[in-house]
């Protein structure tokens, strides 16, 4: 039976889901304009700068597409979660504010220098627009980081009447589970990116357009994999320990554990069944459960059955996200440790069944982090504030005709508009890196309505990083 509740839930979801990955990917896209501009500083070539302008488009469209969605996310607390808002507002609404006064602020006041001053500042007037506008998104990150975690893990609070009131800010923002989280999710946000920038230059290379500078971004990308996807399953152990500590059950959720065990095994894969209380064709590793989560053989983990029914989160979603994450998580692993190894061997640009595979993990990143974002949201169900406010408490008293009717509105407004931006986004894709102008010359006619490069063969410069 659809309750408002349950509507509401999924039209949260619905506009978050869409609203996630147009900030994560101008956080990622912002620091590679950053560091373009800094190459194009020191070297001067017309192949960093075309690369700026090219990905100062895409960065633009984004940006746009992400503050959109926003906007529309801060209306559903009034509207939908007003429970929420009364009992909380005093500690999320300035976490909230925190984000617009610094960082919306700071991006909006060097975006405009960003996107239109090439020809107006001096170059390092420029870099330092870029570099603030950079600053800007991961301060917005912190904020809104900072305020999700503290409905993760509450510290620094007193409840009176059954409001939250902030007794200790530090303890508010530098929650528990922030420390950890915040580069988690900065770090998605930038192998994300990075999955952009590697599958379009496999793209380039595939049609032998643009050929020196896709080598120079696949080259890139590339390095960039290999060194961040460690450090970011490292990070995502801590977070996994954070989540032990704070919320077992979320725990026991993503692992499908029912009963509490020492030496646990890892189940690789299961069929949940909540109504039996156990897990169908599993597939499982003896002990490693419990090395993973514990970093002990014999580590105990709690199970689901220690936790009251209407305590426990959705167990299919956490278990099965969470597996598709790690999943993806390797194969990204993989195709970097291939790509250094072929890179070594001077085949990095000549295999096309390796570029073919960039294309098709372009939206591997994008989808770890959704599937990342749903194993936090849904295992801290039924809770909106961890073992403190339930979801139906700070759902608004709605009728479902209404809620059902706004949810379909979103619904196909979204797709109609970001669809329309993501068209925009391939066509921005499609037509590549093209010569920008440079200072105090017009830019390069256009014939056609489209400028063109021509085509060549699947080959790299003998040293495109070095152009």
């Amino acid at each position: 039976m659809l309750t408002a509740e349950f509507l509401s839930r999924l039209q949260f979801a619905w506009v978050m889901s869409f609203h996630i990955l147009f900030p994560a990917f101008t956080i990622g896209t912002a620091a590679w304009l950053a560091f373009i501009e800094g190459v194009w500083l020191v070297k001067r070539t017309d192949l960093w700068r075309d690369l700026y302008f090219f990905w100062l488009k895409i960065f633009a469209v984004a940006f746009g597409m992400g503050v959109v969605s926003g906007i529309v996310m801060s209306f559903q607390f009034g509207t939908n979660w007003a429970g929420f808002s009364i009992a909380a507002g005093n500690v999320v609404g300035p976490l909230l504010n925190y984000e617009v006064l610094t960082a919306f602020f700071l991006e909006a006041t060097f975006l405009g220098v960003m996107l239109f001053g090439w020809k107006k500042v001096s170059d390092r007037m420029h870099f330092f627009a870029t570099c603030m506008v950079s600053l800007g998104t991961l301060l917005s990150s912190f904020w809104i980081m900072s305020a999700n975690s503290w409905m993760q893990t509450p510290t620094g609070y007193a409840i009176r009447d059954g409001v939250f009131y902030p007794v200790d800010w530090w303890q508010v923002i530098f929650n528990p589970s922030f420390l950890v989280r915040l580069p988690h999710m900065v770090m998605a946000a930038f192998i994300s990116t990075a999955m952009v920038v590697g599958g379009v230059s496999a793209v380039y290379l595939l049609k032998g357009r643009f050929v020196d500078r896709a080598g120079v971004m696949l080259k890139l990308a590339l390095a960039f994999l290999a060194i961040v996807i460690p450090i970011q399953i490292v990070i995502g152990d801590m977070v996994g320990l954070k989540v032990r500590e704070y919320q077992p059950a979320k725990l026991a959720a993503i692992e499908a554990r029912w009963t509490t065990e020492s030496s646990v095994p890892l189940a690789l894969f299961a069929w949940p069944d909540e109504e039996a209380e156990m897990n169908r064709y599993a597939v499982e590793v003896p002990h490693l459960g419990s090395l993973v989560l514990t970093h002990s053989w014999d580590g105990e983990v709690k199970g689901l059955k220690d936790f009251p029914r209407d305590e426990r989160p959705p167990v299919a979603i956490p278990f099965f996200s969470f597996r598709i994450m790690v999943g993806l998580g390797l194969l990204m692993l993989a195709l970097a440790l291939v790509g250094l190894w072929r890179w070594k061997r001077g085949t990095l640009f000549s295999g096309r069944g390796y570029l073919r595979a960039w294309v098709v993990m372009i939206p591997s990143g994008f989808v770890a982090l959704l599937t990342g974002w749903w194993v936090a949201e849904v295992g801290r169900q039924p809770w909106v504030v961890q073992g403190l406010m339930r979801t139906s408490e700070a759902a608004t008293k709605l009728p479902v005709g209404s809620v059902l009717a706004s949810l379909i509105t979103f619904v196909v407004v979204y797709i109609g508009i970001f669809g329309a931006g993501t068209w925009y986004l391939f066509k921005l894709f499609r037509d590549g890196p093209l010569p920008a102008p440079q200072r105090g010359q017009p830019a390069t006619p256009v014939h056609g309505g489209r400028r063109r490069t021509p085509a060549r063969p699947l080959s790299a410069p003998d040293d495109p990083m070095g152009d």
